[in-house]
C-alpha cells in the first residue's frame, strides 16, 4: 500500500492520539501529522469528525476514521501483513477487547479525577484508580506484555496513558511504582520500544501542561 495517503489529526498531550502514533510506528506506516488547536478546531477536523469533533482522526486516502480504539483496529486490519496488534484467536481477541473497554470506562475516568477534584473526593478517586490498576496488574500476571511475550493491542491502549502517570501522582500524592511494581516494570519495557519512546511526551511536560489547564479553569 505504498501509494496510501495517511494523515493523522492529533494533539501532543492526547493519550488517545498517542495510541495511533504508536500503532502506525509499529506497522511502519508513513503519515502526515497535523497538530490541532483544540480551542480553535480546524475545518478539516470538524468536517472529518462532525459527530464528536474530537481528535484523533485518521484520514486514509481521503476517508476519515474516528475514535482511537476503532482506529487501532482499522490500522491492524488494513496493514495486516506486519506486526499484528490483535491476536488471531477469537477468544483471546475478545479478552483483549474486554480489557480495553474496561480501561476506557473505568481507569481513564478515575485517573482524570485524581487531578480534577480535591479533598475527600480526590482521596476516593486515587484509591479507586489504584484498585483498578491492580486489576490490570493481575491480568498482566508475570508476562512481559499484555499480549504475553508480544507487544500488542492492549499494550498500545494502556501505555499511551503512561506519560500521564506522573501528573496523577503529583496531583494526588501517591506512587504507582510502590502500589503496582509489576505495572511499572511493564511500562519501562514498553518505553524501551522505539515506537513508544519516539512518540511519548515527557511526563514533566504533561504535568506542566496540566497545571496550565488548571490555572485556566481556576482549579488551583
Amino acid at each position: 500500500m505504498a501509494q496510501d495517503e495517511v494523515v493523522l489529526l492529533d494533539f501532543w498531550t492526547s493519550p488517545y492520539a498517542l495510541r495511533v502514533r504508536i500503532a502506525l510506528a509499529e506497522k511502519g506506516v508513513a503519515y502526515q501529522h497535523k497538530e490541532e488547536n483544540l480551542w480553535d478546531k480546524s475545518p478539516l477536523l470538524l468536517n472529518s469528525n462532525p459527530v464528536h469533533k474530537k481528535i484523533p482522526v485518521l484520514i486514509h486516502n481521503g476517508k476519515p476514521v474516528c475514535e482511537s480504539l476503532i482506529i487501532l483496529q482499522y490500522i491492524d486490519e488494513v496493514w495486516s501483513d506486519r506486526c499484528p496488534l490483535l491476536p488471531k484467536d477469537p477468544q483471546q481477541r475478545a479478552n483483549v477487547r474486554f480489557w480495553a473497554d474496561f480501561f476506557e470506562k473505568k481507569i481513564d475516568a478515575s485517573g482524570s479525577l485524581t487531578w480534577r477534584v480535591k479533598g475527600e473526593a480526590q482521596v476516593a478517586a486515587k484509591n479507586e484508580f489504584i484498585t483498578q490498576l491492580k486489576l490490570l496488574e493481575d491480568e498482566l500476571a508475570e508476562n512481559p506484555f499484555f499480549g504475553g511475550e508480544t507487544f500488542g493491542y492492549m499494550d498500545v491502549v494502556f501505555v499511551s496513558f503512561a506519560s500521564w502517570f506522573y501528573a496523577y501522582e503529583k496531583s494526588a500524592n501517591f506512587s504507582i511504582e510502590e502500589e503496582c511494581p509489576r505495572l511499572t516494570a511493564w511500562k519501562k519495557r514498553c518505553v524501551e520500544r522505539e515506537s513508544v519512546s519516539k512518540n511519548i511526551p515527557e511526563p514533566e511536560k504533561i504535568y506542566e501542561y496540566l497545571c496550565s489547564i488548571k490555572r485556566i479553569w481556576n482549579m488551583e
